[in-house]
């Protein structure tokens, strides 16, 4: 294995740091809600559990209610039950017809805390690029060991990892403060 893999690999797990940021970031409810709050629940499904938008059409119908429209009636309750355990701030309303989720104006105390989780996944991406750093890192050191570098070879490759976490930490800081920023926007 050479350096120039060894940088390829490590910008690519670093890319992937940045897509599961963007997608958690995706969870957090702003001012507009979104379907993606829904992302993490799964229906009973004939026993199995299967993912919302999978069982029923899923709309934001307007910038507080969600509509869920089940494809089979006999899902209403299953689904009714599953937005219930999954505890995301609102009582699903059932018509008979589709799952109704109105979700009342964010208050600025709800604001700052989706800010606060914000930050926090944003904390998680860092340590998941200092991982993927540490992992490039003892590839060069391997390299070395083996002989394949120089130890010169093996410093500048080492600061090279480093420049591309700082480049990774820099964007994360960068989604995070944009998050914050519309989150707190009102």
């Amino acid at each position: 294995m050479e350096l120039s893999k060894v940088y390829a690999e490590q910008k690519e797990h670093m890319e992937k740091c940045i897509s599961a940021l963007k997608r958690d970031f995706m969870t957090i409810r702003s001012g507009k809600v979104a379907i993606s709050i829904l992302d993490n629940i799964h229906v009973d499904y004939y026993g199995t559990p299967t993912a919302l938008n999978q069982v029923a059409t899923v709309l934001a119908s307007d910038a507080t209610t969600i509509s869920i429209t089940p494809w089979e009636k006999k899902m209403l309750r299953e689904i009714e039950k599953a937005i219930m355990q999954a505890n995301i701030g609102v009582n699903p309303n059932n018509d008979g017809e589709s799952v109704k989720l109105f979700f009342p104006p964010m208050t600025s105390e709800q604001r700052k805390e989706s800010a606060k989780q914000a930050k926090i996944m944003g904390d998680k991406a860092k340590v998941a690029a200092r991982n993927v750093r540490k992992d490039a890192n003892d590839q060069v050191k391997k390299l070395e060991k083996d002989k394949l570098i120089t130890e010169d070879q093996s410093k500048k490759a080492q600061d090279e990892v480093q420049k591309i976490t700082d480049a990774t930490v820099a964007k994360i800081d960068d989604l995070v403060k944009d998050k914050e920023a519309e989150l707190l926007k009102i």
